[in-house]
């Protein structure tokens, strides 16, 4: 098998959705390009000088943009990459979007009108993020505070999500399909805490908290001011009920039912990264 037409580009190599992709892709002997600012050549979003070089010889795109599709910039930014990758070769490209925003459903129409195969993965919140991203700290600490009432969310398996990527980078079948991809059921925050705090057998609790209480604790942690606005963003406007219905793209793209977020905190459990008892 060649590089020259076959290789995939996984953007967002390193992260929950990439990484788990191009493990599954590597494994499979599947030529892999991967996408990031430590890779060779590097990929970085925000310097499209390193983008030639990334699309050099590819077949398909794993496009995962970093840090949201509600930054301001983003659907630009989308958008020229997009045109450089059809301009570039590219046959199939593969979109990461967030569920329940505006920005990122714009994203989506770029890549619907890009000309080329596409399947959109339009994802709620993941599972992974009380394991392997900013909830973990507070986790670990036994008390994650947020600015977010009883609002149930369908967190979804990143697993799925890889998945689904896969089928949809490498077999027919998912030409010109959108998939919605929740888990099979929905928890609040609270509840999700619950089920990680029971299975480790610690003291682990939830606390809800004002917007501006956990901006200005955000604040004294020194983080970017974007990066703020967009974390308050996600908590305020697309945490607001409109997500917690069950979508079925999960069982669409696999013929089978979304992993359930208490199969997640068992797998997660088991390897210690929370600590306390499996």
């Amino acid at each position: 098998m060649t590089a020259t037409q076959e290789t995939i580009l996984i953007l967002g190599a390193t992260g929950k959705t990439g990484r788990r992709i191009t493990q599954r892709l590597k494994a499979a002997g599947q030529p892999v390009r991967e996408g990031s600012r430590a890779a060779n050549p590097p990929f970085d979003w925000e310097d499209q000088t390193t983008w030639n070089a990334a699309l050099e010889g590819i077949h398909a795109v794993y496009i995962a943009y970093q840090p949201d599709l509600a930054v301001p910039g983003a659907l630009e930014t989308v958008q020229a990459f997009t045109d450089l990758a059809v301009k570039s070769g590219v046959s199939k490209l593969v979109l990461l979007s967030g569920r329940g925003e505006v920005e990122a459903e714009q994203a989506e129409r770029v890549i619907q009108n890009s000309g080329v195969d596409w399947t959109i993965l339009r994802a709620s919140w993941f599972s992974q993020n009380f394991s392997e991203a900013h909830f973990l700290e507070p986790v670990l600490q036994g008390e994650l505070a947020l600015p977010v009432g009883n609002i149930a969310e369908p967190f979804v398996d990143a697993e799925d999500i890889a998945e689904i990527a896969v089928e949809a980078l490498t077999k027919p079948g998912h030409s010109s399909q959108l998939y919605e991809l929740t888990g099979p059921r929905a928890l609040t925050f609270a509840e999700a805490v619950n089920e990680i705090a029971r299975e480790t057998q610690r003291d682990i609790r939830f606390v809800a908290v004002p917007p501006q209480a956990y901006r200005q604790a955000l604040e004294q942690e020194q983080l970017p001011a974007q990066l703020i606005d967009l974390v308050l963003y996600l908590f305020t406007t697309v945490l607001d009920g409109r997500n917690t219905p069950i979508a079925d793209g999960v069982q669409r793209a696999l013929g089978r039912p979304a992993r359930d977020f208490t199969d997640y905190v068992r797998r997660t459990a088991v390897t210690g990264g929370w600590g306390g008892e499996s």
